[in-house]
């Protein structure tokens, strides 16, 4: 296959899905959490099921995911929700997150699904571990606040342990990723256009090119500079979060208009440039079947200055919660020693965004002593690695389809 074809292919994410068996009915459903907030969800229903599978993410809305077709055709219903901020997360917190996680699976529940799996799929893979984790503690233990300081009620909600997982591209959670993407090379979070040529993994110089070979020393100086750049950040976050504390004190004790205007003024975080990990240009780099390039794109050495990235505009709290690998409660690897249920594993083998390496960690992590791993063709959004492939998701089914029937 000629270059210019494989670029186009996968270039996009819209995968096609397989239809849905015909007796399949679909509602609507708006839910409250146990903090107040209002969620969404659609249930698509098979007559006679008893068994329900749940998919959400943290960032994106999944109503139209193409594995909802495939596990429907598993004998399953099918549930997918919203967050309470869909397709913006700049306020994105993942201890509330965990929240709206928690009214969707009270609901299955209630409706009298004797099973019920969740679909952990890229970033929603961290936050449904996050989840089980959390629900399977006793409430008082845990977690009381945000790492920003902020009051969570998760000791006071109703959290329904699901009875199984299935795990499909599972990245290492948001700011794991962040921390191995994020460009050092930035001398001024102020101007998107800084560089210090030393840490740019897109200056020939320091290896790039068509293929990309970095030297040990580079990478080591590199990976140093974005832990580096990331406390930075910390750093600034915190500092906005205490000032925002602070002027909320200060309104409890003066009832003062100005404080509280200035309790509720938002502190927003810019972050350039987070397209960068070597990895995405030098295929020998924890190496599998991908593709050079990122999520966003073929071209990282562009988008890495382009408006979409991950963590671009963020409230302190979101930072800590979401994005900084020093202080989010949300890596998978730490929130998957509380997973004991069964627990099914599937790994793309051209994924940009979940490596070799971290799969590996994942995997070890998850203390269920029911799990299983598998490894199937694809792209990290379900994209086939070649043409006349099948898609990923469908490899994907055909591996998770008799896992779940097992265990019927």
């Amino acid at each position: 296959m000629a270059t210019e074809a494989i670029d186009r292919l996968g270039a996009g994410r819209e995968v096609a899905g397989v239809t849905f068996p015909a007796a399949v009915t679909t509602t609507h459903h708006e839910l409250t959490t146990a903090d107040g907030a209002r969620v969404q969800g659609l249930l698509h229903r098979l007559p006679g099921a008893t068994g329900v599978v749940s998919l959400t993410h943290p960032r994106q809305l999944l109503a139209h995911h193409p594995m909802i077709g495939h596990l429907l055709r598993m004998g399953l219903s099918v549930w997918t929700q919203d967050g309470r901020s869909p397709n913006n997360d700049l306020n994105l917190v993942h201890e509330q997150a965990l929240l709206d996680v928690a009214a969707g699976q009270a609901f299955l529940e209630d409706l009298g699904f004797e099973r019920r799996l969740t679909f952990g799929h890229s970033g929603g893979g961290a936050l449904f571990a996050f989840y089980i984790e959390q629900a399977a503690l006793a409430p008082e233990t845990r977690i009381a606040t945000t790492p920003a300081g902020r009051a969570v009620a998760l000791a006071g909600a109703r959290m329904p342990v699901p009875t199984g997982a299935i795990f499909l591209a599972p990245h290492p959670g948001q700011g794991q990723v962040l921390l191995h993407c994020i460009d050092p090379s930035v001398t001024d979070e102020s101007d998107p256009m800084s560089v210090d040529p030393a840490l740019d993994m897109y200056d020939e110089a320091n290896g790039h090119g068509r293929p990309a070979a970095y030297s040990p020393a580079f990478l080591a100086s590199y990976r140093a500079a974005q832990r580096a750049r990331i406390a930075r950040i910390d750093a600034r976050a915190r500092e906005l979060a205490a000032e925002a504390s602070h002027a909320r004190k200060r309104f409890a004790q003066t009832n003062d208009p100005r404080d509280r205007r200035a309790s509720l003024a938002p502190r927003i975080i810019t972050t350039y440039r987070t397209d960068a990990d070597p990895r995405y240009a030098d295929l020998t780099l924890d190496p599998n079947d991908r593709h050079a390039g990122s999520l966003f794109g073929r071209r990282p050495e562009l988008t890495n200055y382009g408006l979409v990235g991950f963590g671009r505009l963020t409230t302190p709290d979101a930072w800590l919660s979401t994005w900084s690998a020093n202080t989010s409660n949300a890596g998978f690897v730490r929130c998957a020693r509380g997973i004991s249920v069964p627990t099914v594993y599937v790994e793309l083998s051209g994924d940009a965004a979940a490596f070799p390496a971290d799969a590996d960690a994942m995997f070890a992590a998850i203390a269920a002593p029911d799990k299983t791993r598998f490894l199937v063709r694809g792209q990290h959004f379900g994209q086939p690695l070649a043409a006349g492939e099948p898609t990923g998701y469908a490899a994907a089914a055909e591996v998770i389809g008799p896992w779940v029937e097992e265990r019927a």
